[in-house]
């Protein structure tokens, strides 16, 4: 599986990049057909405390999986992407299987 990374408005540092790069590689376990994956990591504007978005985009055989979500952390809300995208992509084996 391919996993490309873009920071935009800053520059992420190496020690995220690679916490990125394995929770993206966890999801092979449940689907192991993942033909690339595509993280936007974000700064928004605001003075709220949960300003740091990140956002997912699976690519499989005939479909897109994403996935965003804001927290105080980029390490927090990569958790809770990949903790999204593990239902989403369970359900779409269940989807293929059915058909």
């Amino acid at each position: 599986m391919n996993v490309k990374i873009q920071s935009i408005k800053f520059d992420a540092d190496r020690k995220l990049l690679d916490y990125v790069e394995k929770k993206a590689a966890k999801l092979e376990r449940y689907f192991d057909n993942i033909v690339e994956t595509e993280v936007y990591l974000k700064l928004e504007n605001s003075q709220d405390m949960e300003n740091k978005v990140v956002e997912f985009r699976l690519k499989v055989p005939g479909n897109d999986l994403f996935a965003q979500r804001k927290g105080k952390t980029f390490e927090e809300a990569t958790d809770l992407c990949i903790d999204v995208l593990k239902g989403q992509v369970k359900k779409f084996k269940e989807k293929l299987r059915g058909a």
